[in-house]
């Protein structure tokens, strides 16, 4: 007799084994194992009822098809987040870990129809004068001293050490910040994501974006800031400010998370490294299995409808879940056949990352140079031990301990190797608490 089908069983941990509720997409045994969440999750169908945070509901696309509909069709649904009809009849609590990335801004990711193509077209074209040379040599020139920061040790966390500094780096000098600017932003960007203080955090960022705006307005340079600032579009102050703190934070948690999981994935998996260490096929399959931002992409029906079988009033909160969307089974066969990039880890329609190209040099170039410099680098725990960081929205190890053989750290002048001089102080500002000094300190170390 043939076995009779059985009911779908939530993962470990999950309050729907009581409840039948919706699913939670934080705590420890969610960040776990993500992929057990969206198998549960498909039996809904496309879509299905979670919980982003204690009390922040939300409907949750894990269908790629479903999604692809979404994210095109900005005639049945708004990214305005000032639609949000939770929020907005008070049942969100004002000091939940959800608000700071869904509520709304001023920005690009938040307007729609023609002010969104005014504000993303002052982001594309002026990301789009980005020269791919310039870059590489920015992010080697990075990369070679963060590694000399670690390079005698035969040791180091490739997250916290690595892959969490490198794009803080290398956006401050595309956007031309000097040292007290630069330092303050690695702390406001830092803080943000990390949920330390956050409220704090996002106030220095803010802060320190705006003196880069108004250095930038007395001072142009060849940079993203004065491009951005001379754009036709015209923006303000005010929109300046929203612009370029979307693309720091929202920019360096999507890379940071890139190139943490790729360096995870090629530690892991002997078959990249027997088949030639393939940096950018590694890259590609980590956007398809387990992409940086893993449930994003904020959405609001304008009116009451019916989506993919389920019924949505005006306003409520409907997000892509891009990690499930990229896994589903019905992808299998078309990824073998198609393309390797047509995954939704940058998004799509619309709204779909305005820097991918960028992103993905600078994750490649990051990669390529820590090999480069350190080739029997290993990782120096069992795989299953690693903790990956809690959260419905980004994926990201906390942290990835490596080992090697110790190499000498270089320097750029040939005189004095990054460890031999202390950090230089940041400038007085009369914030010296909220300064890192790491910014600083690089740039004294390009002088030597």
């Amino acid at each position: 007799m043939d076995a009779q089908p059985t009911a779908p069983v939530p993962p470990p941990g999950c309050p729907a084994h009581n409840s039948g509720g919706r699913v939670p997409l934080y705590g420890s045994e969610f960040a776990a194992d993500p992929q057990a969440y969206y198998t549960y999750m498909r039996h809904y169908g496309p879509t299905a009822p979670v919980e982003l945070a204690p009390g922040v509901e939300a409907t949750l696309v894990t269908d790629y098809a479903t999604a692809l509909q979404l994210l095109q069709d900005s005639g049945s649904f708004r990214k305005d987040a000032r639609r949000w009809r939770d929020f907005n009849e008070g049942r969100i609590s004002p000091d939940s870990p959800a608000i700071p990335l869904l509520s709304y801004r001023p920005n690009c990711m938040f307007a729609d129809g023609a002010e969104h193509l005014r504000l993303r077209q002052a982001v594309t074209d002026s990301m789009a004068r980005v020269d791919s040379l310039r870059l590489s040599h920015s992010v080697e020139r990075i990369s070679d001293f963060l590694i000399s920061q670690f390079s005698e040790r035969g040791s180091v966390d490739l997250v916290g050490s690595y892959a969490r500094q490198l794009p803080l780096f290398v956006f401050n000098e595309l956007f031309g910040c000097t040292a007290d600017i630069g330092d303050r932003v690695f702390f406001g960007i830092s803080g943000m994501f990390d949920g330390v203080n956050a409220d704090k955090a996002i106030e220095v960022l803010f802060q320190a974006v705006g003196e880069l705006v108004a250095l930038k307005r007395r001072q142009p340079g060849d940079d993203v800031t004065s491009w951005l600032m001379q754009h036709q579009s015209k923006l303000n102050d005010e929109e300046m400010v929203h612009q370029l703190a979307l693309l720091l934070g929202a920019g360096a948690e999507a890379l940071v998370n890139l190139i943490g999981n790729t360096l995870h994935r090629l530690l892991t998996e002997d078959r990249y490294a027997n088949e030639g260490g393939l940096i950018e096929e590694a890259m590609d399959d980590t956007l398809w299995e387990n992409p940086p931002m893993a449930n994003y992409a904020a959405h609001y029906p304008v009116s009451d409808m019916e989506f993919a079988g389920q019924k949505l009033a005006a306003g409520d909160l409907v997000l892509v879940s891009f990690a499930a969307a990229n896994t589903g089974p019905a992808l299998s066969a078309a990824r073998k056949a198609g393309s390797n990039r047509a995954h939704l880890a940058w998004s799509a329609g619309p709204h779909a990352c305005p820097s991918k190209e960028p992103a993905r040099h600078i994750a490649v170039t990051a990669i390529e140079s820590l090999f480069n410099r350190i080739p029997d680098v290993e990782l120096s725990v069992p795989d299953d031990s690693l903790t990956w960081r809690p959260g419905s929205f980004s994926r990201g190890l906390v942290t990835l301990p490596a080992r090697f053989t110790p190499v000498p750290p270089v320097n750029r002048q040939g005189r004095r190797t990054a460890t031999e001089a202390p950090a230089p102080q940041a400038a007085a500002t009369g914030r010296k608490a909220e300064q890192t000094g790491v910014w600083s300190k690089f740039l004294t170390w390009l002088t030597r």
